[in-house]
């Protein structure tokens, strides 16, 4: 049975979006930001941003009829899918740049599909086998691909992406699992998560004494602002895409993202990035992987 059409518009607005946003991103690096400031800002933002919808929408009590549990629940997806996962996208983003990066976290299906399969009991068809693999062959394409940064990246840079992969992977997971068993709204969902991460992120920094993310050129606090802003309708959409659809059609739809993201690197970051014919054809086949264990 094919997919809803508003599944599928949920699904793939986050991918439109999470492929623009990693040129952002390394346009800030560039300028000299570091990955822990571009995660502490993007979430800084996107926080900001769902609290005061919440607080407008709730009439000030945004939370109302969450219980301990529900909490809970997206604040472990926050800390794991958020938290954890933009740690290691921003360290790929800087390392291997942003077309190879967004190509290596869109294996995020591969985990995600597994994890929805032995947790939530969703269905395994020979489509979402043969779109693994596919996905699979991809990244090693990728890994094979002399591109991305222009100043060069080792294979084992890819581990960041892959980490990030997973990471979501997790968060994508635990989010369907609340979004279908509590009565979170989608909105209070979202808030909660990024509002945890925020936390997890803040005492990463303090813990590492990761002062410089406060001292960083003022312009990099622009680039990753920009990011966060669009991280937050990105993310929105993700969560009710999630409230509306199973996860092994809704994150492959999502992991388009390399596809806009090598078109825009190919466009917007031609002094920072060598877009070859490997990556072109590493994140087709990621993407091709994708939209087979959706399509069929």
């Amino acid at each position: 049975m094919a997919p809803a059409l508003d599944v599928l518009a949920f699904a793939l607005l986050p991918a439109l979006l999470w492929g623009f946003a990693p040129i952002v991103s390394k346009r800030g690096m560039a300028a000299g930001g570091t990955s822990a400031q571009a995660s502490l800002v993007v979430v800084l933002v996107d926080s900001a941003i769902y609290w005061t919808a919440l607080f407008l929408l709730k009439d000030g009590n945004p939370l109302a009829g969450l219980s301990p549990w529900t909490l809970g629940v997206f604040a472990f997806a926050g800390l794991v899918g958020t938290s954890l996962g933009r740690l290691a996208v921003f360290t790929g983003v800087d390392r291997v740049g942003a077309s190879v990066n967004s190509a290596g976290v869109s294996t995020r299906p591969l985990f995600a599909t597994g994890l929805a399969v032995v947790w939530l009991g969703e269905d395994v068809t020979l489509a979402t086998v043969l779109g693994i693999l596919v996905l699979v062959a991809g990244l090693v394409v990728l890994a094979l691909a002399k591109g991305g940064d222009i100043s060069g990246w080792e294979r084992r840079d890819l581990l960041f992406p892959v980490a990030a992969a997973c990471a979501f992977a997790v968060g994508n997971v635990v989010r369907k699992f609340g979004l279908d068993t509590t009565p979170a709204t989608t909105l209070q969902a979202v808030t909660v998560n990024e509002t945890a991460a925020l936390v997890g992120l803040a005492g990463y920094a303090i813990a590492a004494n990761r002062r410089d993310v406060f001292d960083m050129p003022r312009r990099t606090y622009g680039y990753f602002a920009i990011s966060g802003t669009i991280t937050a309708v990105a993310l929105l959409s993700l969560f009710e895409a999630f409230s509306r659809g199973p996860v092994a059609i809704v994150d492959p739809l999502a992991g388009t993202a390399p596809l806009f993201t090598t078109i825009f690197a190919a466009v917007l970051l031609k002094d920072l990035e060598n877009v070859t014919r490997g990556v072109v054809a590493g994140a087709a086949l990621i993407v091709v992987g994708a939209g087979v264990i959706t399509a069929l």
